[in-house]
């Protein structure tokens, strides 16, 4: 990477930092040290332990993060919603002891009061509608605990919506998924398309009246994933003023990986193993698989030719950044934690992006999306209330 690319790079996110869409900390803390945040604090250098600490933020021209208060979706019911409070008490817990660093944001004014005093402004996502329990009352709970956006599904199906990950159940939204959107508008919380099943994301944006966002998803188009989005959908975002926001998961982004990580699936199951399994004796059978044949890495330039393609299919003004950061095993070289971002801005910059489009991409689309939902809410909490539909009164 040229120097000077680098260094351009780091001067533009001084000024437009990065709003990233998706960062799994929440869930990383609860799995290594069940929330005790001393034994894990972000104010030390975490390399080795996590993608995410306080200095690799600052280092990376991280200014906004959607923090995922994500939960497993083998939590389901009053489980799923128990621990999706847990996770926004582990946000409310980062903020309160690192106030001179994160900013709790619940706005867009707020994002770019946060930029303005130096600090990072601190939004949440909840990833997958299972955190909801088919309950619309608890989905507007949520959003009063400070939830900006919940993703529809997770890796598989919900009784209301299909995932990107799992065969089709209710052929995208059931109508009362349909009524999940109408009150996501009505609140002001961000429909997030990430993980969700294409057809779910035409019906998502066939009801939705405010933008919508993938927090990180990347184009199908150039690695053939299901959890990447087709180009029909990327062409609707402009109609719905919605932002794709690419992620930086290899097994998403980089097709060789996609091939090679069905190929290790297959070798576990083939050795009698769930592809997930990680106890010793699953792992040396994963080893020696990829001391046989190497797992294909990726790299700013992979990042980038998906962004290439989603700003030609859906425009500059409908494209951000979701790095998936502390919730994936692998990263790209060049993007190996939170600090990596300066190599992908000095990429684009290398491939003739402008700064205007860059400073779209990091940070003003974002900004604009929250801002354009809550414009929507306003508009439709003085037409109507809260909605008291349930999953049985309107799918039977």
């Amino acid at each position: 990477m040229a120097t000077d690319h680098l260094q351009a790079a780091r001067a533009l996110l001084a000024e437009h930092p990065v709003a990233d869409g998706h960062n799994d900390l929440p869930w990383a803390l609860r799995e290594k040290v069940r929330y005790d945040i001393d034994r894990l604090d972000i104010a030390a250098d975490q390399t080795g332990n996590l993608h995410t600490d306080l200095a690799r933020l600052r280092a990376g021209g991280v200014g906004a993060q959607f923090w995922s208060v994500y939960v497993r979706t083998d939590l389901t019911g009053d489980a799923a919603v128990s621990a999706t409070l847990e996770q926004i008490d582990c946000v409310r817990q980062l903020l309160d002891r690192h106030p001179s660093e994160l900013r709790r944001a619940l706005t867009a004014a707020d994002m770019e009061a946060a930029r303005a005093e130096g600090r990072i402004a601190s939004l949440m996502g909840a990833e997958g509608g299972h955190s909801i329990n088919n309950s619309l009352a608890t989905l507007r709970a949520l959003h009063t605990l400070g939830v900006r956006y919940m993703t529809l599904t997770h890796n598989d199906n919900i009784a209301w919506a299909d995932s990107a990950t799992d065969e089709p159940g209710v052929g995208g939204l059931s109508p009362f998924g349909h009524e999940v959107v109408r009150e996501m508008n009505r609140i002001g919380m961000l429909v997030d398309l990430s993980h969700v099943a294409a057809t779910t994301m035409r019906a998502a944006l066939d009801t939705s009246t405010a933008p919508v966002i993938f927090s990180h998803s990347s184009s199908r188009a150039v690695c053939d994933h299901p959890r990447n989005i087709p180009d029909d959908v990327l062409e609707r975002l402009p109609g719905n003023g919605g932002v794709a926001m690419a992620t930086f998961v290899p097994k998403f982004v980089l097709q060789a990986a996609v091939d090679w990580t069905a190929a290790a699936d297959d070798n576990m199951r083939a050795h009698g193993f769930h592809h997930l399994d990680t106890t010793p004796e699953a792992m040396k059978v994963h080893e020696a698989f990829e001391a046989a044949d190497p797992r294909p890495v990726a790299t700013p330039s992979t990042v980038a030719d998906h962004l290439d393609h989603m700003r030609e299919v859906a425009g500059v003004d409908h494209i951000g950044i979701g790095g998936d950061y502390d919730g994936t095993a692998f990263t790209p070289d060049g993007l190996d934690d939170v600090s990596g971002y300066p190599n992908l801005i000095a990429e684009l910059l290398s491939r003739g992006w402008s700064r205007a489009d860059l400073a779209k991409l990091t940070w003003q689309n974002a900004v604009r999306v929250l801002g354009a939902a809550e414009d929507v809410a306003r508009d439709l909490g003085a037409r109507r209330g809260p909605s008291v539909a349930t999953l049985d009164q309107l799918d039977g």
